[in-house]
């Protein structure tokens, strides 16, 4: 009997436990009375109805869709799809009179948009709009949070209904509170973002001052990194809507997925720098460049396709995973820096793990202050434990610096030994050197002076050399112009071979030359003007009238005019032509001037012609007589 006794004290235990712990089917009646200071609503203090269609009005609401009204069961309510509509109503008792004034308060900033419909006096409801979409200036209290006051003057067993929308998931936290509780709430909450984001600020500031003084680019990235992180905790929590863009909501949608972005990325490229993971694991550091480079271009399509896609904040377990395991790799490698990195990560995981679970609704237990600023706190936490190890990596750097340094004094020592050992073997082989050049120098001097007698009688003999080297530099000059004029005559009066013509004439240049000495032998007149002064033209040889400008090459006016084969060629055919008088044929001319024979009938008939109207002048002019032929004052 005893024992069945216990038994049944045992179930009803259990049965009041579970009652205690499962929430009601029946919605839960929230008194408003001042010995609370607030209430958050959760469990069966919440109905909810979702519309899928999006249609329905309050008054479809209120009235025939009021038994669509559904417990809830979830510590804290969750919008999960964007593309419906959810209603929501609580129950509140004002039939207790009250001295404060109170008002509903909704926790979480990115709702898109709340529509609230309180009770006024004769039955009826007020709509008042709430959201992130609407101008900050709207609100009734400048505060991060929605509210909405509460009027004493309705009083009885009241519902409110509350529309929500939201493009992407959120918590429905809802908290009545008075306003005195929420003055002194809101003044502790602001006070401690001032410390949170002042410890952003200090920890940038830091690591200014330590790219100043080391002039290291991982300080830069870092600091990246912290503002980015102050400026998503700003977003997530309606600091930066209140302070920065309070006239753009718009900004609400997407610019917490560019400050995502970039503390990912800058975090992605510090974990890299820090750890030195292009030589303490090349892997690693492949693998988070690869990581880099997904992520920027998953943030570019969110930005230019779809900024909804922003949402999915889940995406950052990635780098954030492969960040971590590279530095336990690391610190596993024996790289004693990346021991505060990875306790820095392990806080920061934590919470991300945390506000993941509360995102996806499996967070088991109600959403507290605590809880929802989990993340913040761990942020602070892994910058303090990132600043350790920024601090061990300086330290190591100085270790390494002064080792290295250490090891520089020990080597200048080595070398001033060395050096010292150098000198002193340099200073007896100089005295032993020294010794020897001493006993040599008598010999040296001796040999000097008979240098000497040898070079005076040199220098005898040279100058004797030098008086006959310019006697016998005159003969040759002698004999050398000799040689010319022997060669020139036997040239010019018999008969050669084009080979021995050209020692005379080898080239365009000397030709011109000598055209240029036989034309103006008896000087220049213009044939334009026939003024008498000239300077030099474009062409070898030439001449430019200073008056009129005519310029007169040295070609013109003579036999040589117009001809299209080489000069020194057309010099050898008029000589064969003059020597021969006139017998030699076009064929023979064309085999010794390998020129076509056509071309030579025509040259030789100029020729000809030139000797038959200067048959006078070339009668006994010798040697020279072929050159008459070459001045043809006839053509132009």
């Amino acid at each position: 009997m005893l024992m069945y006794k216990l038994y049944l004290k045992f179930v009803c235990l259990f049965v009041l436990l579970f009652a205690a712990t499962r929430p009601s089917s029946a919605q839960t009646l929230v008194p408003v009375a001042d010995t609370a200071k607030q209430h958050v609503f959760r469990f069966g203090d919440l109905e909810m109805l979702r519309d899928t269609t999006n249609k329905l009005s309050f008054a479809d609401v209120s009235t025939k869709h009021s038994s669509r009204f559904v417990s809830n069961t979830l510590p804290t309510p969750h919008i999960q799809d964007g593309a419906a509509t959810f209603w929501y109503r609580i129950w509140l008792d004002q039939r207790i009179p009250t001295q404060n004034n109170w008002i509903l308060e909704f926790f979480d900033q990115t709702i898109d948009s709340i529509t609230v419909y309180s009770p006024v006096k004769g039955g009826a409801y007020k709509a008042t709009l709430l959201g992130s979409n609407r101008p900050f200036t709207q609100r009734m209290y400048a505060h991060k949070n929605f509210t909405l006051n509460i009027s004493n003057d309705v009083k009885g067993e009241n519902y409110y209904y509350i529309k929500l929308r939201s493009h992407e998931s959120a918590n429905v936290i809802i908290v009545l509170r008075s306003v005195s509780w929420f003055i002194s709430y809101a003044l502790d909450e602001y006070f401690y973002f001032g410390i949170f984001y002042g410890m952003i600020l200090v920890f940038g500031l830091y690591n200014f001052m330590m790219f100043v003084a080391m002039r290291q680019r991982q300080y830069l990235y870092y600091i990246v990194y912290n503002l980015s992180i102050g400026l998503y905790e700003m977003c997530t929590d309606g600091i930066a809507y209140q302070y920065l863009w309070q006239s753009a909501p718009q900004w609400n949608h997407y610019a917490y997925g560019i400050a995502l972005f970039l503390a990912s990325t800058f975090a992605m490229l510090f974990a890299q720098s820090l750890l030195n993971l292009k030589e303490n694991a090349p892997l690693f550091n492949k693998l988070l460049k690869g990581v880099i480079i997904a992520r920027t271009a998953f943030f570019l399509l969110c930005l230019m396709v779809d900024k909804t896609w922003f949402t999915y904040k889940i995406i950052e377990i990635v780098p954030l995973s492969v960040a971590f395991f590279a530095g336990c790799y690391v610190l596993y490698k024996g790289y004693r820096p990346a021991r505060f990195f990875v306790i820095g990560y392990s806080f920061l995981f934590t919470g991300f793990i945390i506000k993941s679970l509360i995102a996806l609704n499996l967070w088991w237990l109600p959403v507290t202050a605590l809880n929802f600023y989990s993340l913040s706190f761990c942020f602070i936490m892994e910058m303090l434990f990132i600043t350790f190890a920024i601090g061990d990596r300086v330290r190591m750097l100085k270790r390494e610096k002064d080792q290295a340094q250490l090891r520089m004094i020990k080597q200048l020592q080595q070398n001033e030994e060395l050096k010292d050992m150098l000198n002193r073997n340099l200073e007896v082989q100089v005295a032993e050197r020294t010794s020897e050049l001493i006993e040599k120098s008598s010999l040296i001097e001796l040999q000097n002076e008979e240098l000497i007698a040898v070079n005076q009688l040199l220098q005898q003999q040279a100058e004797e050399i030098s008086r006959m080297n310019v006697l016998l530099e005159k003969d040759n000059l002698l004999l050398h112009s000799d040689i010319e004029k022997v060669t020139h005559d036997r040239v010019m009066s018999a008969e050669v071979d084009f080979e021995e013509f050209s020692r005379i004439y080898p080239d365009r240049e000397t030709c011109f030359k000598f055209l240029a000495d036989l034309k103006w032998e008896h000087g220049y007149a213009c044939k334009k003007c026939s003024n008498t002064h000239y300077g030099h033209g474009h062409l070898p040889y030439s001449r430019r009238c200073s008056k009129c400008g005519y310029e007169e090459s040295v070609i013109a006016y003579t036999i040589l005019q117009n001809t299209r084969i080489p000069i020194n060629k057309a010099f050898y055919m008029i000589f064969l032509m003059y020597s021969t008088k006139g017998k030699i044929s076009s064929h023979k001319l064309s085999e010794i001037l390998s020129i076509r024979q056509s071309t030579c009938w025509a040259y030789s008939s100029r020729i000809k012609k030139a000797m038959e109207a200067r048959k006078k002048e070339i009668k006994n002019a010798g040697s020279k007589g072929w050159s008459k032929l070459v001045i043809d004052t006839g053509e132009e």
